[in-house]
C-alpha cells in the first residue's frame, strides 16, 4: 500500500505517548504497529516496489515490555551487522530502531534484500483512529 508523504513523521512523535497495542512483533514480520491510547497509529514497513524484501529479522524486547508504557525515547540506530553465514541477494540494508519507555525497552533489527536497484529501507508513519 502506498502513503503520501503527509503520514511521515519522525520517530520522535512518539514521545510522550502511551502504548495501547503492539501488532507484528513477530520475527520475519514485514510490518509492526504500534497504536497510542490517544489513537494515533505508528507503522513500520516497507512500500513494496518490485523485487525488493525488508523484514524484522531480530528483535528483543516484547510486547509486555511495551504496553502501558510511555514511550521517553525512539530512535534509528546506525550500525553494522555482520553475519558471514548468511547468504544475501546482491545488496541488503541493515536497520536498527529503538524504543524506551517506562515499562522496558525495545530494539528491532531489519533487513533490507534487493538486486541493489530497489529500496531496502524502513518506512515509518503516522495514521490516527479517523483514517
Amino acid at each position: 500500500m502506498y502513503y503520501p508523504s503527509k503520514y511521515r513523521v519522525g520517530l520522535d512523535d512518539m514521545v510522550g505517548k502511551t502504548i495501547k497495542e503492539v501488532v507484528g512483533l513477530v520475527k520475519y514480520s514485514d510490518e509492526v504497529i504500534i497504536t497510542t491510547t490517544c489513537g494515533d497509529i505508528y507503522k513500520f514497513f516497507h512500500m513494496q516496489d518490485c523485487c525488493e524484501q525488508v523484514n524484522l529479522e531480530d528483535f528483543e524486547g516484547g510486547v509486555e515490555d511495551l504496553v502501558g508504557g510511555v514511550i521517553l525515547s525512539a530512535l534509528e540506530v546506525e550500525g553494522v551487522c555482520e553475519e558471514p553465514d548468511m547468504t544475501f541477494e546482491e545488496s541488503h540494508t541493515w536497520t536498527f530502531y529503538k524504543i524506551e519507555t517506562t515499562k522496558g525497552g525495545l530494539w528491532m533489527r531489519w533487513l533490507g534484500e534487493s538486486n541493489g536497484y530497489y529500496s531496502e529501507g524502513v518506512d515509518f508513519i503516522k495514521l490516527t483512529m479517523e483514517g
